[in-house]
């Protein structure tokens, strides 16, 4: 039970970092201090977009439209920390 508890902590672990990545990026992007014309910049915005995108999407049909602001990755950020944080301890009690 242990080490289901270890594998699922660092699969939690690994999306938020992989999360902040992407949240960070985009700022970066946004502020245009980061240029998608780049090659290495695009491979990893586009991979990254690609691999969050399907999480995303069921999120923003469901949240309200608040056009300049997307606020899915805020609610998957809350839920991987609750996940990572209060209900996997919970379970392994």
């Amino acid at each position: 039970m242990v080490e289901l508890y270890r594998l699922l902590a660092l699969l939690l672990d690994v999306a938020f970092w992989i999360m902040l990545v992407f949240v960070i990026m985009s700022w970066l992007i946004n502020f245009q201090v980061l240029n998608t014309r780049q090659p290495m910049v695009q491979q990893v915005w586009v991979g990254l977009n690609r691999l969050l995108q399907p999480i995303f999407d069921p999120i923003r049909r469901i949240l309200p439209d608040t056009r300049p602001l997307d606020l899915s990755p805020l609610v998957v950020f809350v839920g991987i920390i609750a996940l990572r944080d209060i209900i996997l301890p919970a379970i392994l009690l």
